[in-house]
């Protein structure tokens, strides 16, 4: 049996897929059916990957709680008791609610009874007398079947598991209970774990929306399902991962200048916004752009020049000055600090009519919301957080989160041929294909941020990188330039300028 194996091949890497609840119940039943695995076979393997898991995140760990529910996954928590009491684990188990009456899990149950386990009724004298004693509680209440709102013993069994002490561990049974297994939302309550062990084909709301909160680390185990089935079996997105960097960014020809990495234009920074377009300028060149222009309001010219030498400023009095400056450019990024007054709607509109590689971001994203009749070239970037995105959809940021897969979808039908990358945790994005990035941290979530996003895929765009592996490559630049300041000094109280000064190192490889 495998740990992290489930992949596909991109371009010489390959990406770890996602798999919505359908997709995983049609992959065990072909693994049943076609390959002949007993479905009690999966539960036993699927045990033992999990209780694998927590030896290796709790080696001293020698007391455990299972709390069951009646499905399968109360099953999978079954097996696991049984293969933590053989390797001398003191095992404590109950049960969320009655007993299993159907399928594999009623062999579990019987497995662990004639082992001579005993279960008992979860309830407030178990939450008091055993639940503290446990080194690591395992959560097997639900499955990926669960699409209701958790109330009842249930709900108590989650609080408990939330409640515990900062020394006990909670592991999570393919997925934590209370969250949705497609779209990572929060069915009422859900289990926040330490670890959560995956089965068969990773689950997409491990990854998406209030997933990674609740996720913990994430682990996956193929249970021996070979991989011949679940690469032949649709998936509905990919994982993003850092190998992908040095196949997106080879080694530079050494007789390169700088007219072969792109002319970048940057275009922002009205009255008082100046700081934001710097930042946008700093991220294309920190990401490899050969040259960079920025488009900003006259002001700001010279303190911009001081703060950033690299870079060509100039000042405009009106959207029409900007044209010549677009000619000249390979590639447009448009929205840091732009604001929505006049001058900047003539120059959103300068721009989107340039049939150029185009980045709308930030304040460029209101005015394409205000446009309603706007029609975008195909390969130009969107890059709204849920606020933005829920402006171009019409609707509201909780919709927006609730479904952020369903949400970068609308956004691309509304604009055919757009790339969509849908800031935030598990940042997403959609071209041809459905990517979603496992990296970046809470710190990141300061202004700025974006700003330096923008920038770094227009420098890959001026790279000659495709619009949708520029958008990919600079959301995983991005990140993890984000995640490798945060290991350097803590999360909080990053800057979109300590995030910069790290995307050299990302970008070389």
């Amino acid at each position: 049996m495998n740990f992290g194996a489930d992949s596909t091949r991109r371009a010489g890497v390959h990406r770890a897929r996602l798999y919505s609840a359908a997709q995983v119940r049609e992959l065990d039943r072909r693994a049943i059916e076609e390959l002949g695995i007993a479905g009690y076979v999966l539960m036993q393997r699927a045990a033992g990957a999990a209780f694998e898991a927590l030896r290796m995140r709790w080696p001293q760990a020698t007391r455990i709680v299972v709390l069951c529910g009646s499905g399968n996954n109360g099953g999978d928590g079954y097996e696991m008791a049984c293969i933590a009491r053989a390797a001398g684990f003191q095992v404590d188990v109950a049960r969320v609610g009655v007993l299993p009456s159907s399928g594999d899990a009623v062999h579990a149950h019987a497995a662990w009874a004639q082992s001579g386990g005993f279960v008992s009724v979860f309830d407030a004298n178990f939450v008091r007398d055993v639940l503290p004693q446990a080194d690591v509680i395992v959560d097997g209440i639900f499955g990926i079947g669960l699409s209701r709102a958790v109330e009842g013993v249930a709900a108590d069994a989650i609080a408990a598991i939330n409640a515990r002490a900062p020394k006990q561990g909670a592991l999570a049974l393919d997925l934590p209970s209370g969250l949705d297994a497609d779209t990572g939302a929060v069915l009422g309550t859900a289990v926040r774990a330490d670890i959560s062990v995956s089965f068969i084909g990773r689950k997409l709301g491990l990854y998406v929306g209030s997933g990674p909160d609740h996720a913990g680390r994430r682990a996956y185990a193929d249970l021996g399902v070979p991989s011949s089935l679940t690469e032949a079996s649709p998936s509905l997105a990919e994982l993003m991962c850092e190998d992908e960097i040095p196949i997106a960014l080879p080694r530079r020809a050494r007789s390169a200048h700088k007219g072969s990495h792109g002319h970048v234009l940057l275009i922002g920074g009205d009255v008082g916004m100046a700081g934001a377009i710097l930042l946008a300028a700093r991220g294309a060149h920190r990401s490899g752009a050969g040259l960079v222009s920025v488009a900003t309001r006259p002001q700001h010219a010279l303190a911009l020049t001081a703060a950033h030498p690299e870079a060509m400023f100039h000042g405009l009095d009106n959207a029409a000055a900007v044209d010549e400056l677009i000619r000249r450019a390979d590639v447009l990024g448009l929205g840091p600090g732009l604001g929505t007054g006049v001058w900047s709607a003539g120059l959103f509109d300068r721009c989107v009519r340039a049939g150029k590689p185009l980045v709308l971001d930030a304040d460029a994203l209101s005015l394409l919301a205000r446009a309603s009749a706007t029609r975008l070239a195909p390969g130009t970037v969107l890059t709204p957080h849920p606020g933005e995105a829920a402006r171009l959809l019409g609707t509201d940021t909780a919709r927006v989160q609730g479904d952020r897969i369903a949400a970068a979808r609308a956004l691309r039908a509304r604009y055919p041929g757009a790339i969509v990358v849908l800031k935030g945790a598990g940042s997403i994005v959609l071209g041809e294909q459905l990517a979603i990035c496992p990296y970046g941290n809470p710190g990141m979530g300061v202004g700025g941020m974006g700003d330096v996003l923008t920038g770094v895929i227009c420098g890959l765009l001026a790279q000659r990188l495709d619009a949708e592996a520029a958008t990919a490559t600079g959301v995983l630049v991005h990140a993890l330039a984000g995640d490798r300041a945060a290991a350097q000094d803590g999360e909080r109280g990053l800057l979109p300028s300590d995030l910069v000064a790290q995307l050299q190192a990302v970008v070389n490889p």
